[in-house]
C-alpha cells in the first residue's frame, strides 16, 4: 500500500496501515498525529498495529 498519508519520518507496517484504514475518514488526521506521538514518546521509530490500537481505545473507538 503506498499512501500518501504515510510519508514521513516514521515508518507503518502494513498491519498498521490496514489498521489504520478502518479508523473514520473525518478523524484520520487527528487519529495519525496521537498514533505517531505515542510512537514517538515509546521511542519507537515505526508505528505498529498495536500503537493504532493503543490510540483506538483512547479514542473509544
Amino acid at each position: 500500500m503506498n499512501d500518501s498519508n504515510f510519508n514521513d519520518a516514521l515508518g507503518w507496517t502494513s498491519e498498521a496501515q490496514a489498521k489504520f484504514q478502518n479508523i473514520p475518514f473525518f478523524v484520520r488526521s487527528q487519529a495519525k498525529a496521537r498514533i505517531e506521538q505515542l510512537a514517538r514518546q515509546a521511542q519507537k521509530k515505526v508505528v505498529t498495529a498495536d500503537l493504532v490500537e493503543q490510540a483506538r481505545l483512547e479514542f473509544g473507538q
